[in-house]
């Protein structure tokens, strides 16, 4: 054989073997493991298949991740009861998961303090830092990472809105639960931006029924409630009731309370925070460490109206919220 042509070969080979070895590790994250991953999924909500773990679902499904072929999922869901939370994200963590899906802040923490080998990504936490589940929005450090609802930065977006739609209102209570600590930040968030709105805005924290049924209590007619983003003690429910009953109007976080019969509500998109989770546990799942995952803030803000619930409130819907609505129910 010619050198030239031997010259050629070897250039050849060197290429092929040079390709190879670059391309190894995309062709191994591409391939499945030996068997599914096992994704724990735990929230507070009183059904399995909630509107954040349908998003994480069809997130994964477009990626290629079959559930059943690729992943699987153990769902654990406490029912508002924030005293079992505890002992669900042990379970999960007992049952050795290569992932946990929190969906809500609760569950997060729960979660973190769990474990801190198993990754865990979150959705529906409105401020990470002040509850001290990460360090950084950019480095969160640790195990976890996830999806912020943004709940801090849209509590003064939500006063806004419910003193246009209720031009004379003048005070607006933010009750919560104290282990909530997004939803303090929120309020307080809140309470700095009423004086431009011409509003006060009264924080309550709250433990006990006792101290939640007191604070309800005090509301009088004219005011107004910002509901947490949190259902324990069932305080969104309480709020809803409040509303219907005595005729007491309030924002909430979730179109899901408008569907159920709320006035309005501006926050984030939970199936489409799913979806965008999906991203995140993906790239967990197939070896990018959580630390190195900055959190996101929710792709998807929505306002949504309800003219049944305006109607019985007495109140018109202005014009220009009705045209900015995402979902504006008869």
């Amino acid at each position: 054989m010619k050198p030239c042509r031997i010259r050629l070969y070897a250039v050849v080979v060197i290429v092929l073997l040079t390709f190879c070895v670059l391309t190894l590790p995309l062709v191994a994250e591409a391939q499945p493991p030996g068997r599914p991953y096992r994704i724990g999924v735990l929230h507070e909500a009183f059904v399995p298949n909630i509107p954040q773990v349908q998003g994480l679902k069809a997130g994964l499904k477009s990626m290629g991740l079959e559930e059943g072929r690729d992943v699987t999922f153990e769902i654990l869901f406490t029912r508002g009861v924030l005293e079992a939370t505890s002992a669900a994200a042990a379970d999960l963590v007992k049952a050795k998961v290569d992932l946990i899906f929190a969906a809500n802040e609760e569950a997060t923490q729960a979660a973190k303090a769990a474990t801190n080998a198993i990754p865990v990504v979150f959705v529906r936490v409105g401020d990470p830092v002040a509850a001290g589940i990460v360090t950084a929005i950019a480095r969160p450090g640790g195990n976890v990472t996830g999806i912020s609802s943004l709940d801090t930065e849209l509590a003064p977006k939500r006063l806004e809105i419910l003193k246009t739609i209720v031009p004379r209102l003048r005070r607006v209570w933010a009750v919560y639960h104290a282990s909530d600590r997004s939803a303090g930040a929120a309020a307080q968030k809140a309470k700095e931006a009423a004086p431009l709105l011409k509003l006060e805005v009264l924080t309550r924290a709250v433990r006990t029924s006792e101290e939640l049924v007191a604070s309800l209590k005090a509301v009088q007619p004219g005011d107004g409630l910002i509901s947490p983003p949190s259902v324990n003690m069932n305080i969104p429910g309480l709020i809803l009731d409040l509303e219907r009953e005595a005729r007491v109007p309030a924002v909430f976080f979730s179109a899901f309370w408008v569907r159920g019969g709320a006035m309005v509500s501006y926050g984030s998109d939970f199936y489409a925070a799913g979806v965008q989770a999906a991203r995140l546990v993906a790239r967990v799942l197939r070896g990018t460490k959580p630390y190195d995952l900055p959190v996101e803030g929710a792709d998807k803000i929505e306002l949504a109206v309800n003219l049944k619930a305006a109607r019985n409130l007495g109140i018109t819907i202005p014009r220009e919220i009705l045209l900015r609505a995402d979902h504006v129910i008869e």
